[in-house]
């Protein structure tokens, strides 16, 4: 079964299903991937993942900055394709887009529908303290994520997992999932199911903002924080030095069972106090320095005992 098809994606999460797609010989028609954006001090532009990828293999690559116009719909259908795969592409697809392709276009999901729809999923799960999440292949409608469901599986989150180890996991699942779900729609021995109606949550945007760490929280919170929003955009929480307040981001923490005032240093290991528990920082790193364990930070910033963190 070979199929013509277009690839529909932007950031790393996506290649290694494009790659499944290729190593198993559907023809890639196309590939779609947001325009390069400012990145880096410098804001050049910069392509995404899934761009690069493309050109490197000399597939056609599109890069609209929108679909819903006459041409780009017009462009989309010429294609004639079977199906179209998306996957954290990041633009919405019109009717015209959706109905396009024979077969409709399919979307990788990274949560267990109809868990978490939206923009980010893994973060999201991980803040919530969920058990597992996974992988949902759907076939798209224009509701956001509401699309009937071709496969999932489920992976465990447990104590230790971040998001950078949750997106790495999912990718693979995906990729490894896409081609079954194909066969599957092509020769009907997967049927589409609708999502239920119980269930729905929004997986809301994550942005910098979400990363302080507010010591009102519990430590069971506040650890998930760092986990989920690890390595974008990082947890962090402040400091006063001689210059003002110094941002410190944190890399790996976790809960304890100590108490006292939030935000209050409890010991000299910088364990910090919390509205619940208290939370032991690990791995940090200050603004413009490489990232190191809490004994080094501690040999060059003092946190006096006692002190409150704001």
């Amino acid at each position: 079964m070979t199929l013509r098809l277009a690839f529909m994606g932007t950031p790393d999460f996506a290649v290694p299903t494009l790659k499944a797609l290729a190593e198993a010989g559907h023809e890639i028609a196309a590939v779609y991937s947001q325009p390069p954006r400012p990145a880096g001090r410098g804001q050049k532009a910069r392509p995404s993942p899934v761009q690069d990828y493309a050109e490197r293999q000399g597939w056609p690559l599109r890069t609209p900055e929108t679909l819903k116009t006459p041409e780009a719909q017009a462009a989309f259908a010429a294609l004639k394709l079977d199906v179209a795969v998306v996957v954290a592409y990041g633009l919405l697809l019109p009717q015209a887009i959706l109905a396009a392709p024979r077969l409709g276009c399919v979307n990788v999901h990274a949560s267990l529908l109809p868990r978490w729809r939206g923009a980010a999923p893994i973060q999201r799960a991980i803040l919530a303290g969920d058990a597992e999440t996974g992988v949902t292949i759907m076939q798209m409608e224009a509701g956001l994520d509401t699309g009937p469901m071709l496969l999932k599986e489920a992976v465990p989150i447990d104590p230790a997992t971040t998001a950078q180890d949750l997106h790495d996991r999912l990718a693979a699942l995906g990729a490894s999932m896409i081609n079954k779900a194909l066969a599957g729609l092509v020769d009907g021995s997967l049927e589409a199911v609708p999502q239920p109606d119980e269930g729905i949550t929004y997986a809301a945007k994550i942005d910098k903002a979400d990363g302080r760490l507010d010591w009102r929280d519990s430590a069971v919170a506040l650890d998930r924080r760092v986990r989920a929003l690890t390595p974008w955009p990082g947890a962090y929480f402040e400091l006063e030095n001689e210059k003002g307040r110094e941002r410190v981001k944190v890399l790996a923490a976790e809960a304890q069972p100590d108490r006292g005032a939030p935000g209050s240093v409890l010991d000299d290991r910088a364990t910090i106090a919390c509205g619940e528990g208290a939370l032991r920082l690990l791995r940090v790193q200050r603004a413009g320095k490489a990232p190191m364990e809490i004994d080094a930070f501690l040999r060059g910033f003092d946190l006096p005992v006692g002190s409150v963190l704001p």
